[in-house]
Parts: C-alpha cells; structure tokens; sequence
C-alpha cells in the first residue's frame, strides 16, 4: 500500500468508496435512513469540487483507491474512510499518521475530528478525546457523532 496525494482524476473513486464505507455500517449502528442522510445520492461535480479543495491523503493498493483522509483548517480532519473491503489492515492507521506527519510539518499543534459511533474507538486508541457528544440533523435525521480533540503530546506520539 501506499499513500499519496490526491489527484483530480482520484474523485469518483473517492466518492463511491465514501458511499460504500457509510453503507457498509451495520444497520444496528446507523439505520438505514441515517446512512441515506448520511451519504445521499452521489454527486460526482460536487465531489470533485470539494476534493479539490480539501486536497487529502489517499491510500492506494494494486492500483484501487483503498482509503482517503482530508485535513482541513485548524488541524480538523474532515473524513477517514476506509473501503469495507480493506478494512481492519491498518490502512487507516497509515493514513493518520501520514497526515499527523503533514500537521506537524505545518505547524499545528492539536487534531480534531467529529468521530461517528463506528469510527469512536479508533480514534481513541491513536490518543483522541472525547470533548463532547453531540447529534446532528442531517435531511431530518439525527446523527450522533463525537467531538473529539488529539493534544499536542498526542501528536508527536503519532509522528514518532
């Protein structure tokens, strides 16, 4: 596997794997009408619009987009997500420690993310903490996720 920067022709790829991750969740998890509000029907000039802007980190393997992760303003890290096919093979891992590495490097000092109840753990092991839980209304659905914040000392443990 390895990890590089995004590149336009990356879009589509990224947008049906961000539908195939969200839709791969248990329905005990996220029902179904909170996954489609979650991640409605794809549209691909908006995908590449904001790809272009957000510019993440891209996992590749034998030549399939396998993940991707986006570093926004502020150190917030926008998406991670993994295909369900690759999952629990330590690319996402990779992939926070790719941009934790792209953090340091510009200077940020702290990482935050809004977790879902799927994702929670993960960013617990890699030293994130919960700041607060909240929900979110999405086309009528309410969505929990959690705020959570990696401190400085959390950073450099991850960059190693």
């Amino acid at each position: 596997m390895k990890i590089r920067n995004f590149q336009s022709v990356d879009s589509d790829e990224i947008a049906d794997l961000f539908h195939r991750s969200v839709y791969a969740i248990d329905d005990a998890i996220y029902t179904p009408a909170q996954k489609q509000a979650w991640a409605p029907p794809t549209d691909y000039a908006k995908w590449q619009a904001r790809l272009q802007t957000s510019q993440p980190f891209v996992a590749v393997s034998n030549g399939q987009i396998v993940g991707f992760i986006e570093l926004r303003e502020h150190g917030y890290i926008d998406c991670l997500y993994v295909h369900p096919d690759h999952q629990h093979r330590g690319i996402a891992t990779a992939l926070l420690t790719h941009l934790c590495r792209a953090a340091y490097q510009l200077g940020l000092n702290t990482l935050s993310v809004e977790a879902s109840k799927v994702a929670l753990p993960f960013f617990e092991r890699h030293g994130f903490e919960i700041v607060e839980a909240q929900v979110v209304l999405r086309y009528g659905q309410r969505l929990q996720n959690f705020r959570m914040q990696l401190s400085q000392q959390g950073l450099r443990k991850l960059v190693g």
